[in-house]
């Protein structure tokens, strides 16, 4: 969904109330701006937390994940 919105002089916004209510901003909060190389996407705090603890998810599942193992390899590399 596309929805063009109109930024004040001053910098302000306002997300129409159809996705305030999806995203539970009815009574305001706080978004998470983050400027890519395509554009701007906006996260609430709550969808930031998940894709942060999704991202941690993949490495810790990973076997090696543990700091023995991570100091393990780092002295194999380097030859000690």
């Amino acid at each position: 969904m596309t929805l063009q919105v109109n930024i004040t002089p001053n910098g302000r916004m306002s997300l129409p109330v159809g996705i305030r209510k999806r995203l539970g901003l009815e009574g305001g909060g706080a978004v998470l701006v983050e400027e890519t190389s395509e554009g701007v996407i906006l996260r609430t705090v709550d969808q930031a937390v998940a894709k942060a603890q999704a991202i941690a998810k993949r490495f810790a599942d990973h076997p090696d994940s543990s700091v023995d193992a991570f100091l393990t390899a780092r002295r194999s590399d380097s030859g000690e």
